[in-house]
């Protein structure tokens, strides 16, 4: 009888850790099942085109990354970081290092307890346009046809021939930004196309 008593505390025991390992693990996972911030560290960078090369590498290598607004606190003048799993962090920096790629701050978003914000905003205008900014992009498009009817922002040269080359076509037809240039703005109005066919795809 003693030692049925023992093993009914242990069974006892085990079930209570392997409830509350369930409990955490629930925890960690935001309300919509995506990784909690714990899960996720944060590149800073100086310079948005020290962003931009990051990004374009470690998705190259396999990484699953994105570009995202910094939290306040982690605002360099640089208004982008690219958020990786923490867990890949070794080998995310041993990629970057390679070709002498050195971020200006490494942190977990737990540690600075803020969420990186999403880098598009975007906005309903009347129910017939809907625009999404990126950075210092912005691209409009009239949802009754489909058709892009401006783009805007930045201070690189190429914005007008930009807008030239796209505006008037349907979203569907109208080549990528990044198959025209180069420049950062160019990089932040792809950013903004790509929303842009996100939300039309989901109705908005």
């Amino acid at each position: 009888m003693p030692t049925t008593s023992r093993h009914t505390g242990a069974d006892g025991f085990f079930a209570k850790l392997r409830a509350g390992v369930a409990a955490l693990a629930h925890r960690i996972r935001s309300p919509d099942g995506r990784k909690a911030l714990n899960d996720r560290g944060l590149l800073v960078f100086s310079h948005t085109g020290e962003v931009i090369r990051a990004e374009r590498l470690l998705r190259a290598t396999g990484f699953d990354v994105e570009v995202k607004g910094p939290p306040p606190q982690l605002r360099t003048g640089c208004d982008m970081v690219v958020v990786f799993a923490l867990m890949r962090q070794a080998a995310v920096l041993e990629t970057l290092q390679r070709i002498g790629l050195v971020p200006q701050q490494v942190v977990s978003a737990q540690d600075v307890l803020l969420e990186p914000v999403s880098l598009f905003q975007v906005k309903h205008f009347g129910g017939r346009w809907i625009m999404v900014r990126a950075a210092n992009m912005k691209i409009t498009l009239d949802k009754t046809d489909n058709r892009i009817v401006n783009i805007s922002g930045g201070g690189c040269p190429d914005v007008p021939w930009l807008a030239h080359k796209l505006c008037g076509l349907r979203l569907d037809q109208a080549p990528e930004p990044l198959s025209l240039g180069s420049t950062l703005c160019c990089y932040s109005l792809q950013k903004a196309f790509e929303e842009l066919r996100r939300q039309s795809a989901c109705g908005a």
